[in-house]
């Protein structure tokens, strides 16, 4: 994620402001800590840091200066997610509701804010009941992701998980079938994408990870007739999400 890409997420700086970020439940995306700095207070706030999984990295102090908007950023700058997470629970509860089998989105390492948006406002159209990004190594919700979804963020929750894998894993025991797109993969229209199901999208540049496609059911490749092998990631959920809509319907 660019450092473009994170300022458009709530900056949080000051030891207590980030403090209490912390301690009130916020999500934080992301901490910036002075490289070197040992003193108590930053410390308590790594330690809190580290209890909620965020990112930390230890940065000279030209970098939190360029960072800062106050320039009183006392050593420590957090990036906090402009919309808030929901829990993958709340996504089974939701499809529960409607009487529907479970459909989800799951995006193995998605980095560009403008493809996360667009993957959103797809799983919206096509009436999936959640979308799955992981911790790390990925966009978070900032505010051009927001902007990008045209408003579906507001109605199609987002869950952010430790663990993709594990996640695919104790899904499965809840009766969902996951499929992976990869170009390696049995041509979409052969598969049988009904019932609860988990669409799984690899990052822009390498794909679905080994580790991820070893715990999907299927493997699904869109087909393509031109020169070029592969599709922007949001165009190829936008393909395969609309197969499994047909499917469904």
């Amino acid at each position: 994620m660019t450092d473009k890409n994170q300022e458009t997420q709530l900056k949080i700086e000051g030891r207590n402001p980030v403090l209490e970020a912390f301690r009130s439940g916020r999500t934080v995306d992301r901490l910036y800590v002075l490289d070197g700095c040992q003193d108590g207070p930053v410390g308590t706030i790594v330690r809190e840091a580290k209890k909620q999984g965020t990112l930390i990295r230890f940065v000279p102090k030209e970098r939190l200066d360029g960072l800062s908007e106050r320039g009183k950023h006392q050593g420590v700058i957090a990036l906090a997610a402009a919309y808030a997470y929901a829990s993958v629970e709340e996504m089974l509860q939701k499809a529960q509701e409607k009487g529907e089998p479970p459909f989800l989105f799951l995006l193995d390492g998605i980095v560009d804010p403008h493809n996360l948006g667009a993957i959103i406002r797809t799983a919206n159209l096509a009436g999936a009941h959640g979308v799955i990004i992981p911790r790390n190594r990925a966009v978070g919700l900032t505010g051009t992701v927001a902007k990008t979804s045209a408003g579906a963020l507001n109605y199609t929750p987002v869950a952010r998980v430790t663990n993709l894998k594990e996640t695919i894993q104790s899904l499965k025991k809840q009766g969902l079938w996951f499929v992976c797109a990869d170009m390696s993969g049995t041509p979409m229209y052969s598969l049988d994408l009904r019932g609860p199901i988990g669409l799984v999208i690899g990052s822009e540049g390498e794909g679905v990870s080994r580790l991820v496609k070893e715990n999907c059911d299927m493997v699904a490749a869109i087909p393509m007739k031109g020169e070029i092998d592969s599709l922007n990631a949001s165009v190829a959920a936008g393909v395969l999400a609309y197969e499994i809509v047909r499917q469904r319907g």
